[in-house]
């Protein structure tokens, strides 16, 4: 079983965007028995918040699937409990990095790499473009999905 993690700063807009998203695309795979999904914080500002009101309208306006849940922060103990930790934009690497010592083991990555772009994926918290966000979340959890499988 693979162990995914997406994080953002907050864990209400981004991460869970991802998280949300990224379930429904291994439900439709067929791989829910294979890859697991999860999704937590960087920073304690929104510990215990539902997901964001525009995050559940934009993954309502497409279909994806989404529940009910609390905002958790990361620990460095979940470094060794997840294959792949996917952060949203430069703040969430520095986090990361610093948060498990340099990523000895190499499984950090923004999820904008896996469409070969080193971009930050807009944080709507600050833009108000939850839709503009989405665009983003699904192309890199879609090619996230297809390395996942490439590599089985």
């Amino acid at each position: 079983m693979k162990h995914i993690l997406f994080v953002c700063h907050g864990n209400i807009c981004r991460s869970p965007m991802a998280e949300f998203v990224m379930k429904q695309l291994v439900r439709e795979a067929g791989l829910s028995d294979e890859i697991s999904v999860a999704s937590k914080a960087l920073h304690r500002d929104e510990l215990g918040s539902d997901t964001h009101r525009g995050t559940r309208e934009v993954l309502r306006a497409h279909g994806i699937t989404f529940t009910k849940r609390s905002a958790t922060l990361m620990t460095a103990i979940d470094y060794s409990a997840y294959d792949c930790i996917i952060g949203m934009d430069t703040e969430n690497m520095r986090d990361l990095d610093r948060l498990t010592g340099g990523d000895p083991q190499h499984k950090v990555h923004r999820l904008l790499s896996y469409i070969g772009e080193e971009r930050d994926v807009a944080d709507p918290w600050y833009t108000g473009n939850f839709e503009v966000t989405y665009r983003d979340v699904d192309a890199g959890c879609r090619a996230l999905l297809r390395t996942l499988t490439e590599n089985k």
